[in-house]
């Protein structure tokens, strides 16, 4: 096994466009060096982004955006006050990821690009309309969060390029996002269920929205039928009860250990009622 730790990412991106074999990226590693000791992949090249400058970053752009850096802990998202503040849905999340120690080294970067259907973080950046930065062989592009997994395990990356920074958009007036999810335990499991949620209210009244669900299709599922649902109302019994049923309509889900595709789909819409309930609740400035 080679190990590399570049010094940017576009010594990276060389790296991993010349590099033979099996090649992995070092962000938070608490997907690949897992996988390392069960001896699901070794990899031939260890390219370690950790010390590139940037990688471990949190800012807020002139514009009111955000840039995380790909190797930023979500331990470290917890931690910072007023990314907290401007979007408590994609804080909470990657807060929801693994243990206390895994908090410590897990990244949103690592999180969409592991591609796994019920990743945690994934539909709340999705309903966040988050975007990311890409580093390649033929240079830089950006693209959204939702076009990155093609299915479980997979990407729409090309070979050599690797994920530099996740963005989120500027916060509007009288907006609000939430995540939730449903697991067999109380903590420290994987999502049987997730849904993120964001909308912006004029008045009391849902102007837009964007509904995402998560662990009920191949990859993280966008519903437009969702966000229909609730605009243009004040988020009443009617309202919920069409999201409910939209959200439980876009289910394509598997059974396996944790749940069947019955239960999935009639937990994801509970979990878009809690969710929007929630988002809501935020957007006209009370909290949660």
């Amino acid at each position: 096994m080679e190990y590399h730790r570049p010094s940017s990412f576009a010594e990276a991106a060389e790296l991993a466009a010349s590099a033979k074999g099996v090649t992995r990226v070092l962000a938070g590693g608490t997907d690949v060096l897992v996988q390392m000791r069960a001896d699901i992949v070794t990899p031939d090249t260890l390219i370690d982004i950790k010390s590139i400058k940037g990688a471990r970053d949190i800012r807020q752009e002139d514009d009111g955006s955000w840039t995380i850096g790909a190797a930023v802990a979500g331990a470290e998202m917890s931690e910072h006050p007023a990314l907290c503040a401007a979007w408590p849905g994609v804080v909470e999340a990657m807060d929801l990821i693994g243990s206390t120690q895994v908090q410590g080294r897990a990244t949103l970067a690592g999180n969409l690009c592991n591609a796994s259907p019920a990743a945690d973080s994934v539909p709340a950046m999705v309903a966040a309309q988050a975007t990311v930065s890409i580093t390649g062989p033929n240079g830089d592009r950006s693209a959204a969060a939702v076009d990155i997994p093609s299915a479980p395990g997979k990407t729409t990356l090309a070979p050599g390029e690797l994920i530099t920074a996740v963005h989120l958009p500027a916060t509007q007036p009288r907006q609000g996002d939430a995540y939730l999810r449903f697991i067999p335990r109380t903590e420290m499991d994987i999502a049987v269920v997730g849904c993120g949620v964001w909308l912006r209210l004029e008045g009391d009244t849902i102007a837009e929205a964007r509904v995402a669900l998560g662990a009920v299709a191949p990859t993280v599922l966008l519903v437009e039928a969702c966000a229909d649902a609730l605009i243009g109302s004040t988020l009443d019994d009617a309202a919920l009860d069409r999201l409910a049923t939209a959200a439980s309509d876009a289910c394509t889900p598997i059974s396996d250990k944790r749940g069947t595709v019955a239960f999935r789909t009639q937990v994801a819409g509970v979990m878009a009622r809690r969710a929007a309930e929630i988002a809501y609740t935020r957007a006209k400035g009370d909290t949660v």
